[in-house]
């Protein structure tokens, strides 16, 4: 039996069970020049991300037997670091944070809509244009073609969201960023309503490079945003 070859770079994983919604996913990914392969759950998800390696999955929260936090969480134990975006229905903080907490990426709010489905893909699946291998900031080391972060001998794996918002910040070391400069350059898009996603992510991101004894390198500047700083 002759192997399957897809482009990895525009073959994007959807595990959805409805399959209305499967479809119309499928339709508007394949009209902006994707592949798009669809699982119905997260086991037969789990089977074709090894079989055909792509490039991003987008995954239901809910799905009948386990769910697509379930795989999201298998796939970062395994070391996969592909970029996950999981659908939501609800936008809650305690749903935001279960997606982080799984390793997920991002989040897509149900109802669908066409127009911010296709830019957080086109932004997950841009090319990877780094200036530098490495980015240096006081004992914290970001190796920007692994996505890897390194502190005390510590090797500290990233969500692809979670490496964006640290490579900004150490492009900016002393700079206070605001929320909107944040969500401008790490989004990569109008972010739409009032939410704390960026609270969210930097908590997981200092839960990561912070170890017990390690001082605070993310610094919070209560009103306006966040600055990379060792006191």
């Amino acid at each position: 039996m002759s192997s399957v070859t897809v482009d990895r770079s525009s073959c994007v994983l959807v595990v959805e069970a409805d399959e209305t919604l499967a479809q119309n996913v499928s339709l508007d990914l394949k009209s902006s020049g994707y592949s798009p392969i669809v699982a119905r759950d997260a086991n037969h998800g789990l089977h074709q991300v090894e079989e055909l390696q792509p490039g991003l999955i987008v995954v239901e929260r809910t799905l009948s037997g386990e769910s697509g936090l379930w795989l999201c969480d298998v796939l970062r134990k395994q070391g996969n670091r592909v970029p996950v975006l999981v659908m939501l229905t609800n936008d809650s903080v305690d749903e935001r944070a279960a997606c982080l907490g799984a390793g997920a990426d991002d989040y897509l709010l149900k109802p669908y809509q066409t127009d911010r489905f296709l830019q957080l893909v086109k932004f997950y699946l841009k090319p990877n244009t780094q200036e530098a291998d490495r980015l240096r900031f006081s004992d914290l080391i970001l190796d920007v073609s692994t996505r890897q972060a390194f502190r005390d001998d510590r090797t500290i794996d990233l969500t692809m969201k979670e490496f964006e918002l640290l490579k900004f910040l150490m492009e900016h070391p002393g700079q206070v960023l605001t929320r909107e400069q944040i969500l401008e350059n790490v989004w990569g898009y109008n972010f739409m309503g009032e939410s704390n996603v960026i609270e969210v992510y930097v908590r997981y991101l200092r839960l990561k490079i912070e170890g017990e004894s390690q001082k605070r390198l993310i610094q919070t500047v209560r009103g306006v945003g966040y600055v990379l700083r060792e006191s």
